[in-house]
């Protein structure tokens, strides 16, 4: 099965952004996932299409955009001209879910659909033969360095099954408290794509906590 390993730039150092960026690029990242939250969806502020847009200008990494955001089809295209290569937007922000999905991928963009924890799988059950990406939030959104919520690993082989049972290629990602510790049982339950923020940058070495974290996924145990 495949692992993408996906740092969020939420955990890195934007003094030395280029420099992060650089690391996990030559350590062997997939993907580069950016969080965009406007504070309303959830509680945190951070950033949205300048950044994408520098971080177009310095890696050539598929960007994973995250958006936390109310309405967020009135900032899809933007977002998409910045540099995306991923829009996930939220079951719980878009009433009209396909509508949205359809119009992400007329902007040349894979489609993602984020569940919070408390959110049902059935919230994309009548959308997931369009979906490019499932997300599977395993902690409350909104801020970095939160603990794995337990349940989520049931919810994984529920959506893992719930892909399986369409024939679906879409990504299963998962999102939230990600790290050595947690990877393997993540992937056991059928992610293949595992965004980690603390793990990563705040390791001693980034290049060699991506590699022992894609090596976990890989283990029997």
């Amino acid at each position: 099965m495949t692992v993408r390993i996906v740092p969020s730039i939420l955990s890195a150092d934007f003094a030395h952004l280029a420099d992060d960026i650089a690391r996990v690029e030559a350590g062997g990242a997939d993907w580069v996932h950016v969080d965009v939250m406007d504070g309303r969806f959830v509680p945190n502020i951070t950033y949205g299409t300048k950044v994408i847009e520098t971080m177009r200008s310095i890696t050539e990494l598929p960007l994973d955009v995250h958006c936390m955001i109310v309405e967020p089809e009135r900032h899809l295209e933007t977002f998409a001209k910045a540099g995306a290569s991923v829009l996930t937007i939220h079951a719980e922000a878009a009433p009209h879910l396909h509508r949205q999905i359809q119009y992400i991928k007329e902007l040349g963009c894979a489609a993602g659909v984020a569940l919070n924890p408390a959110t049902p799988l059935e919230a994309v059950r009548e959308v997931i033969t369009d979906l490019d990406l499932l997300l599977i939030m395993s902690v409350d959104p909104g801020y970095g360095g939160q603990t794995f919520i337990p349940n989520s690993l049931a919810k994984l082989r529920r959506a893992r099954l719930m892909l399986n049972e369409v024939g679906s290629q879409a990504a299963l990602e998962v999102d939230g408290g990600i790290n050595g510790e947690t990877i393997h049982k993540v992937w056991r339950a059928g992610a293949d794509t595992f965004v980690a923020g603390n793990a990563i940058f705040t390791a001693a070495d980034p290049c060699t906590e991506i590699a022992a974290l894609r090596a976990r996924c890989r283990e029997v145990v």
